[in-house]
């Protein structure tokens, strides 16, 4: 009997296995009949870029085809093709597949105006993010809900997977590094999709004050769930592996690039090279002053990295494009480190700020940490273990507020 039992829960557990491979994770914009009627009859602005795809069609050209009146676009960083350098000032311009305007929050404004909003009944937004603090789409969120939230417009999220998911880490940014790279309380890997990210916004406060009084007045009025509307993925949890089929910006190109988004992006804020104007841009990183006896690569202006740093000149350093065995998810400090110690002029590691007399908050490398904390550890050589354990305080105490806006199964 006992063995009939195992039999029959092992043909359980392998119809079960075989029927989720057959299962294809969907994002929000795919359960077109949660949205599409709530568009009838009414005038649409959309947030969107070279992610926001329907089973291969831009979200544009699918709405338009189901009957949907849009009016304007808004596009992020990066612009609405996905083309734009990092931090490059984006214009605004006219689609040329759709003649609508495209209308860009990462150029003269970050955040929609009143007047860009007249006549919409109902705002979308559809982008596919990172889940990285410093990664800007989700501070385009925060702006957009705020916009939604000021000037009486739903909002429709159609959330997407995050392929840096299945984890939470980093330090929990202080309020005075706040900037366009890191606008909340949140570790640098916050573990949330772009849905849960909004509705934690919204429900946690940190909208700004006329925001944050309009959502309290619809929270009271039982009016909140359907004025901040996420349509969810299907067949999605935390522990889903996810690549993303599209760039999400010009110099995160494959899935490697993800996963070392979280612990390259600090370089940003120091002399080193992190491989942009390479084909492998944040997979190596490197410095003219290292070793000559290290893998070398030379930084060239190209699509994504006009003008990228140490161009045209010769780094040695480190090729960590192949997976190696024993990777925790998990940011990874030894790169950091390392490179602060091959570095032979320490005083200028940190990129300082151009002004006279700069506060520690002016440091963008202290703005993408979240406090000067990392800089003073760094600089007084403390080990990874020890930095690591400064940020459990904050994890803990962030986790029990993650863990309220979660539509998915955790890790």
């Amino acid at each position: 009997m006992l063995q009939k039992l195992k039999y029959l829960l092992l043909v359980v557990i392998l119809g079960y296995n075989t029927l989720m491979a057959q299962v294809t994770l969907q994002p929000g914009a795919k359960q077109k009949g949660s949205y599409l009627p709530l568009l009838k009859d009414k005038t649409v602005a959309v947030f969107a870029n070279q992610t926001s795809l329907v089973d291969g069609k831009h979200l544009v050209d699918m709405l338009l085809e189901s009957g949907v009146k849009i009016k304007n676009i808004f596009s992020p960083e990066h612009g609405f093709r996905g083309m734009a350098d990092a931090g490059e000032h984006v214009g605004s311009s006219i689609d040329k597949a759709t003649k609508l305007p495209i209308i860009s929050l990462y150029g003269d404004h970050k955040k929609p105006t009143a007047t860009e909003l007249e006549g919409i009944d109902i705002l979308i937004f559809d982008i596919q993010d990172v889940g990285l603090r410093y990664y800007t789409y989700i501070s385009s969120l925060q702006y957009f809900i705020e916009t939604a939230l000021e000037n009486n417009k739903p909002l429709i999220i159609l959330d997407r997977p995050n392929p840096n998911a299945s984890y939470i880490d980093g330090p929990v940014l202080e309020k005075p590094f706040t900037s366009f790279v890191g606008l909340q309380p949140i570790p640098i890997v916050y573990g949330m999709t772009i849905g849960e990210y909004g509705l934690m916004l919204a429900g946690e406060g940190w909208l700004n004050e006329p925001a944050n009084k309009v959502y309290s007045k619809l929270k009271s009025t039982g009016e909140a769930k359907d004025f901040i509307r996420v349509i969810p993925c299907k067949y999605y949890d935390h522990t889903s592996y996810f690549q993303p089929p599209v760039k999400p910006s010009p110099n995160l190109p494959n899935m490697r690039s993800i996963e070392l988004y979280p612990s390259l992006c600090f370089f940003e804020g120091t002399e080193i090279s992190l491989g942009r104007g390479t084909d492998k841009p944040f997979q190596l990183y490197g410095h003219p002053s290292f070793p000559d006896t290290l893998f070398s690569f030379t930084p060239e202006s190209t699509d994504g990295a006009k003008n990228p740093p140490l161009k045209d000149k010769r780094c040695y350093g480190y090729d960590l494009s192949k997976r190696t065995s024993g990777e925790k998810k998990q940011i990874n400090l030894s790169y950091l480190l390392n490179a602060y110690n091959l570095f032979p002029d320490k005083d200028n590691f940190f990129i300082r700020p151009k002004k006279g007399n700069p506060a520690t908050s002016d440091y963008f490398f202290n703005k993408l940490a979240g406090n000067d904390q990392l800089m003073w550890q760094v600089m007084n050589g403390k080990s990874e273990a020890e930095i690591r354990k400064s940020w459990e305080p904050g994890l803990e105490a962030f986790k029990i507020i993650r863990k309220k806006y979660l539509l998915y199964a955790d890790f």
